[in-house]
Protein backbone atom coordinates (compact mmCIF):
# COMPACT_ATOMS: atom_id res chain seq x y z
CA UNK A 1 0.00 0.00 0.00
CA UNK A 2 2.76 2.35 1.26
CA UNK A 3 4.54 1.73 -2.84
CA UNK A 4 0.86 2.78 -4.49
CA UNK A 5 0.80 6.05 -2.62
CA UNK A 6 4.56 6.76 -3.12
CA UNK A 7 3.73 5.87 -7.02
CA UNK A 8 0.55 8.27 -6.53
CA UNK A 9 2.77 10.75 -4.67
CA UNK A 10 4.65 11.72 -8.06
CA UNK A 11 1.74 12.93 -9.44
CA UNK A 12 -1.45 15.47 -8.96
CA UNK A 13 -2.85 15.82 -5.65
CA UNK A 14 -5.59 13.09 -4.71
CA UNK A 15 -8.73 12.72 -2.55
CA UNK A 16 -10.17 9.90 -1.97
CA UNK A 17 -13.94 8.97 -0.42
CA UNK A 18 -15.20 6.98 1.86
CA UNK A 19 -18.68 5.86 3.53
CA UNK A 20 -17.90 5.48 7.42
CA UNK A 21 -20.60 4.69 9.47
CA UNK A 22 -21.13 4.81 13.84
CA UNK A 23 -22.84 1.78 15.01
CA UNK A 24 -23.30 0.95 19.10
CA UNK A 25 -25.72 1.00 21.94
CA UNK A 26 -28.00 4.64 23.01
CA UNK A 27 -25.34 6.93 25.15
CA UNK A 28 -22.00 5.49 24.64
CA UNK A 29 -20.79 8.30 23.25
CA UNK A 30 -20.95 8.04 19.34
CA UNK A 31 -22.28 11.29 17.98
CA UNK A 32 -19.77 13.34 20.61
CA UNK A 33 -16.98 11.23 19.06
CA UNK A 34 -17.88 12.95 15.65
CA UNK A 35 -18.17 15.90 16.69
CA UNK A 36 -14.95 16.04 18.42
CA UNK A 37 -13.40 14.68 15.03
CA UNK A 38 -15.18 16.98 12.66
CA UNK A 39 -15.85 20.56 14.98
CA UNK A 40 -13.27 19.66 17.82
CA UNK A 41 -16.17 20.16 20.35
CA UNK A 42 -17.66 18.48 23.26
CA UNK A 43 -21.35 19.00 24.94
CA UNK A 44 -21.61 16.65 28.41
CA UNK A 45 -25.04 16.08 27.53
CA UNK A 46 -26.40 15.83 24.04
CA UNK A 47 -29.86 14.62 22.80
CA UNK A 48 -30.21 11.55 21.60
CA UNK A 49 -29.55 10.99 17.32
CA UNK A 50 -32.85 10.37 15.89
CA UNK A 51 -32.17 8.27 12.72
CA UNK A 52 -29.06 9.60 12.04
CA UNK A 53 -26.44 12.69 10.98
CA UNK A 54 -24.43 12.92 8.41
CA UNK A 55 -21.20 14.75 8.32
CA UNK A 56 -18.33 15.07 6.86
CA UNK A 57 -14.30 15.00 7.76
CA UNK A 58 -11.35 15.39 5.74
CA UNK A 59 -7.75 14.14 6.52
CA UNK A 60 -4.24 14.03 4.71
CA UNK A 61 -1.96 10.51 4.62
CA UNK A 62 0.49 12.48 2.89
CA UNK A 63 0.82 15.33 0.84
CA UNK A 64 -0.65 13.84 -2.32
CA UNK A 65 -3.08 11.52 -0.78
CA UNK A 66 -6.13 13.14 1.05
CA UNK A 67 -9.29 11.12 3.00
CA UNK A 68 -12.37 12.49 2.56
CA UNK A 69 -14.91 10.63 5.14
CA UNK A 70 -18.67 10.37 5.07
CA UNK A 71 -19.74 10.05 8.29
CA UNK A 72 -23.41 8.58 9.31
CA UNK A 73 -23.92 8.67 12.62
CA UNK A 74 -26.62 6.60 13.61
CA UNK A 75 -29.12 6.27 15.94
CA UNK A 76 -28.44 3.82 19.19
CA UNK A 77 -32.09 3.42 20.58
CA UNK A 78 -33.14 -0.34 19.66
CA UNK A 79 -36.69 0.98 17.90
CA UNK A 80 -34.22 2.53 15.16
CA UNK A 81 -31.69 -0.85 15.19
CA UNK A 82 -33.99 -1.77 12.29
CA UNK A 83 -33.26 1.29 9.80
CA UNK A 84 -29.48 0.76 10.67
CA UNK A 85 -28.74 -1.76 7.39
CA UNK A 86 -29.57 1.54 5.18
CA UNK A 87 -27.16 3.22 6.38
CA UNK A 88 -23.84 0.24 6.79
CA UNK A 89 -24.94 -0.66 3.45
CA UNK A 90 -21.91 0.24 1.07
CA UNK A 91 -20.19 1.27 3.81
CA UNK A 92 -16.20 1.37 3.55
CA UNK A 93 -15.85 0.69 7.33
CA UNK A 94 -17.34 1.14 10.55
CA UNK A 95 -17.01 1.98 13.99
CA UNK A 96 -18.73 0.38 16.37
CA UNK A 97 -18.34 2.19 20.03
CA UNK A 98 -19.49 0.73 23.50
CA UNK A 99 -18.89 2.69 27.17
CA UNK A 100 -15.88 1.09 29.25
CA UNK A 101 -17.39 2.34 31.91
CA UNK A 102 -21.05 0.09 31.65
CA UNK A 103 -20.92 -3.67 33.07
CA UNK A 104 -24.72 -3.82 31.94
CA UNK A 105 -26.84 -1.83 28.95
CA UNK A 106 -28.44 0.79 30.32
CA UNK A 107 -30.02 1.44 26.57
CA UNK A 108 -33.88 2.23 26.88
CA UNK A 109 -35.92 -1.03 24.66
CA UNK A 110 -39.09 0.22 23.52
CA UNK A 111 -41.78 -1.72 23.77
CA UNK A 112 -40.74 -4.97 25.19
CA UNK A 113 -41.66 -7.17 27.58
CA UNK A 114 -40.04 -7.44 31.02
CA UNK A 115 -38.35 -10.90 30.31
CA UNK A 116 -36.81 -9.42 27.29
CA UNK A 117 -35.76 -6.30 29.13
CA UNK A 118 -33.73 -8.20 31.70
CA UNK A 119 -32.05 -10.28 29.35
CA UNK A 120 -31.21 -7.26 27.41
CA UNK A 121 -29.87 -5.41 30.52
CA UNK A 122 -27.82 -8.15 31.71
CA UNK A 123 -25.53 -7.89 28.85
CA UNK A 124 -22.45 -5.49 28.60
CA UNK A 125 -21.69 -2.71 26.81
CA UNK A 126 -19.56 -4.84 25.29
CA UNK A 127 -21.98 -7.47 24.55
CA UNK A 128 -24.09 -4.69 22.64
CA UNK A 129 -21.42 -3.50 20.57
CA UNK A 130 -20.33 -7.87 19.32
CA UNK A 131 -23.84 -8.06 18.24
CA UNK A 132 -23.66 -5.07 15.84
CA UNK A 133 -20.26 -6.70 14.65
CA UNK A 134 -21.68 -10.10 13.78
CA UNK A 135 -24.28 -8.27 12.03
CA UNK A 136 -21.74 -6.23 10.11
CA UNK A 137 -19.86 -9.46 9.47
CA UNK A 138 -23.39 -10.98 8.25
CA UNK A 139 -24.09 -8.49 6.17
CA UNK A 140 -22.42 -5.37 5.26
CA UNK A 141 -19.68 -5.37 2.59
CA UNK A 142 -17.22 -8.55 3.38
CA UNK A 143 -14.30 -6.27 2.98
CA UNK A 144 -15.68 -3.51 5.34
CA UNK A 145 -13.18 -2.36 7.44
CA UNK A 146 -14.72 -2.77 11.38
CA UNK A 147 -12.63 -0.75 14.53
CA UNK A 148 -14.13 -1.18 17.74
CA UNK A 149 -13.90 1.94 19.75
CA UNK A 150 -13.86 1.68 23.94
CA UNK A 151 -15.15 5.18 24.67
CA UNK A 152 -15.37 7.20 27.93
CA UNK A 153 -11.34 6.70 28.61
CA UNK A 154 -11.41 9.46 30.54
CA UNK A 155 -13.54 7.59 33.14
CA UNK A 156 -11.58 4.78 33.39
CA UNK A 157 -9.60 5.12 36.65
CA UNK A 158 -12.66 5.76 38.78
CA UNK A 159 -15.52 3.82 36.86
CA UNK A 160 -13.99 1.06 34.62
CA UNK A 161 -15.85 -1.86 34.14
CA UNK A 162 -14.62 -3.45 31.12
CA UNK A 163 -10.66 -4.18 31.01
CA UNK A 164 -9.02 -2.90 28.04
CA UNK A 165 -7.82 -6.55 27.64
CA UNK A 166 -10.81 -8.13 27.39
CA UNK A 167 -11.97 -6.18 24.12
CA UNK A 168 -8.91 -6.34 22.68
CA UNK A 169 -8.51 -9.93 22.67
CA UNK A 170 -12.05 -10.00 21.43
CA UNK A 171 -10.82 -7.61 18.74
CA UNK A 172 -7.75 -9.22 17.60
CA UNK A 173 -9.85 -12.93 17.12
CA UNK A 174 -12.14 -10.79 14.81
CA UNK A 175 -9.47 -9.00 12.73
CA UNK A 176 -10.86 -5.61 14.41
CA UNK A 177 -9.22 -2.23 14.67
CA UNK A 178 -9.32 -1.48 18.65
CA UNK A 179 -8.83 2.00 20.72
CA UNK A 180 -10.05 3.07 24.12
CA UNK A 181 -11.05 6.89 23.36
CA UNK A 182 -12.33 10.01 25.16
CA UNK A 183 -15.09 12.23 23.00
CA UNK A 184 -14.64 14.62 26.20
CA UNK A 185 -10.46 15.40 26.12
CA UNK A 186 -10.09 14.18 23.17
CA UNK A 187 -7.48 10.93 23.48
CA UNK A 188 -7.10 8.82 20.91
CA UNK A 189 -9.87 10.22 18.49
CA UNK A 190 -8.13 11.93 15.62
CA UNK A 191 -5.82 8.41 15.78
CA UNK A 192 -8.84 6.16 15.92
CA UNK A 193 -10.05 8.11 12.30
CA UNK A 194 -6.25 8.13 10.88
CA UNK A 195 -5.73 4.10 12.17
CA UNK A 196 -8.90 3.85 9.54
CA UNK A 197 -7.72 5.92 6.86
CA UNK A 198 -4.40 3.76 6.49
CA UNK A 199 -6.22 0.71 5.95
CA UNK A 200 -8.54 1.75 3.43
CA UNK A 201 -7.77 -0.63 0.14
CA UNK A 202 -6.53 3.03 -2.13
CA UNK A 203 -5.06 0.99 -4.88
CA UNK A 204 -8.36 -0.36 -5.26
CA UNK A 205 -10.38 3.36 -5.45
CA UNK A 206 -11.08 6.00 -7.52
CA UNK A 207 -9.97 9.63 -6.86
CA UNK A 208 -12.87 11.87 -5.77
CA UNK A 209 -14.58 8.53 -4.72
CA UNK A 210 -13.92 4.61 -2.89
CA UNK A 211 -16.02 1.85 -4.14
CA UNK A 212 -18.91 1.81 -2.60
CA UNK A 213 -19.30 5.72 -1.90
CA UNK A 214 -22.58 7.17 -0.16
CA UNK A 215 -22.59 9.74 -2.82
CA UNK A 216 -23.68 12.12 -0.65
CA UNK A 217 -22.44 15.25 -0.21
CA UNK A 218 -21.01 18.21 2.48
CA UNK A 219 -18.48 20.82 2.73
CA UNK A 220 -15.15 20.02 4.93
CA UNK A 221 -16.19 19.59 8.93
CA UNK A 222 -19.34 20.65 8.24
CA UNK A 223 -23.20 19.23 8.54
CA UNK A 224 -25.93 19.14 6.58
CA UNK A 225 -29.75 19.98 7.30
CA UNK A 226 -31.73 21.23 10.04
CA UNK A 227 -30.68 22.31 13.35
CA UNK A 228 -27.18 22.29 12.13
CA UNK A 229 -27.16 18.36 11.97
CA UNK A 230 -27.74 16.60 8.67
CA UNK A 231 -29.45 12.85 8.08
CA UNK A 232 -32.99 11.39 8.67
CA UNK A 233 -34.67 12.85 11.38
CA UNK A 234 -37.55 10.12 12.59
CA UNK A 235 -39.22 12.98 15.08
CA UNK A 236 -42.41 10.87 14.62
CA UNK A 237 -41.60 7.69 16.27
CA UNK A 238 -42.16 7.97 19.88
CA UNK A 239 -39.39 9.12 22.32
CA UNK A 240 -36.39 11.45 22.37
CA UNK A 241 -35.05 12.75 25.47
CA UNK A 242 -30.97 12.90 26.33
CA UNK A 243 -28.30 10.29 26.08
CA UNK A 244 -26.50 11.41 29.12
CA UNK A 245 -23.15 11.88 29.59
CA UNK A 246 -21.62 10.65 26.45
CA UNK A 247 -17.99 11.42 27.17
Amino acid sequence: MAANRAAAGAGAPRQYQFKLVLLGESAVGKSSLVLRYVKDQFDDYRESTIGAAFLTQTLSLDPQTTIKFEIWDTAGQERYKSLAPMYYRNANCAVVVYDITQAVSHARIYPYSEEVANEFFAQSSLDKAKAWIRELQRQADPNIIIALAGNKLDLAGSRRAIPTEEAKSYADEEGLLFLETSAKDASNVSELFNLIARKLPLENASAAGGPGSAGARGRQGSTIGANGRGGVDLRGTPGSGSDGCNC
